[in-house]
């Protein structure tokens, strides 16, 4: 028997307690399901025994690291012969430390949720970043619940898609309702060549991964550095940039496929400025999913940028 564990986790006072009672709360999440919620710490916010009642779920409350075993998942799988879990995990006992506990046979990991209070994000990205790029690498879902008018929903937006690309990001205001913003854009769409300057270059590249086809028969020109290995086609080259993703030490290559004729006299790591028109293209490279593929039509050296990592 397949048995999911969806995974909520976030700092505490993030809104972990709340978003699982929200999901129990909903009837298609509970229907003639039995769920056991593992709650990893307890917060200002108590899970409501009604709501357990109705949704026929269990709790099972963990004070400490060393209870969360795989001989105590695997009593609570005997004990409560339960058909979905609920982990409210505690951020601060470390991710591999999850990643790597033994699950019962059948469990298996169907959705991991983080949950961030948008008021005081800044705060834990300046003072705990690395653990919270490690929570939202492994996320299906980031919420930014406590969101307000001017929380800047997409600059936030934009270090999370850095970090996971695939993750949904939503902002929530205080009442539940979804905060909409517009994500403003530091270069002409309209322009017969869209110009990308170094300092922009991580929100060019986190828009057309979100929305390529804006960028669909556009042309585009910026600076990158030459990515030639031996794994892509033949003709194929990638040109991009390093990120931060986390910390100075947890850094990545961005960048799109790019086809020119010009690939054979590049060097790896050349610096160079591309002139190219982009198409939306399904390719293995993107898992085969549909992308950007861009196509040059003048690549020319160039100095490196004053500053070489791209920030977001």
């Amino acid at each position: 028997m397949k048995i999911p564990v969806f995974v909520i986790h976030g700092f505490l006072e993030s809104g972990k307690t709340r978003f699982a009672l929200e999901t129990l709360s909903d009837e298609y999440f509970s229907d003639e399901e039995h769920t056991l919620v593992l709650a990893c710490e307890e917060g200002i916010e108590e899970y409501d025994e009604e709501i357990l009642k109705q949704a026929n779920a269990t709790l099972v409350m963990l004070e400490d690291r060393s209870e969360f075993n795989e001989k105590f998942l695997a009593e609570c799988q005997k004990k409560y012969k339960p058909t979905q879990i609920v982990l409210e995990y505690n951020c601060m006992w470390g991710m591999d430390f999850l990643r790597d506990m033994y699950m019962p046979k059948g469990w298996f990991v169907a959705q991991v949720i983080t949950t961030v209070d948008a008021s005081t994000f800044d705060v834990y990205l300046k003072n705990m970043k690395s653990l919270f790029m490690e929570m939202a690498k492994d996320s299906d879902l980031i919420i930014f619940n406590r969101s307000q008018d001017d929380t800047p929903a997409a600059t936030y937006k934009r270090n999370m898609r850095a970090v996971n690309p695939k993750a949904q990001v939503v902002f929530e205001r205080e009442d539940g309702t979804i905060l909409e913003f517009e994500e403003e854009l530091p270069f002409d769409l309209d322009a017969d060549v869209i110009e990308i300057s170094d300092v922009d270059y991580g929100i060019w590249y986190i828009d057309a991964m979100d929305h390529p086809e804006k960028y669909d028969g556009k042309t585009v020109r910026f600076t990158a550095m030459a990515y030639t290995g031996k794994q892509l086609p033949d003709g194929y080259f990638v040109p991009g940039r390093m990120a931060m993703t986390c910390c100075a030490d947890d850094t990545a290559f961005i960048g799109f496929l790019c086809k020119s004729s010009y690939v054979d006299r590049l060097k790896q790591r050349q610096w160079i400025t591309v002139t190219a028109r982009a198409h939306m293209e399904k390719r293995a490279e993107y898992s085969g999913e549909e992308g950007i593929v861009l196509h040059s039509t003048n690549i020319r050296t160039s100095e490196k940028p004053e500053e070489e990592l791209v920030y977001f």
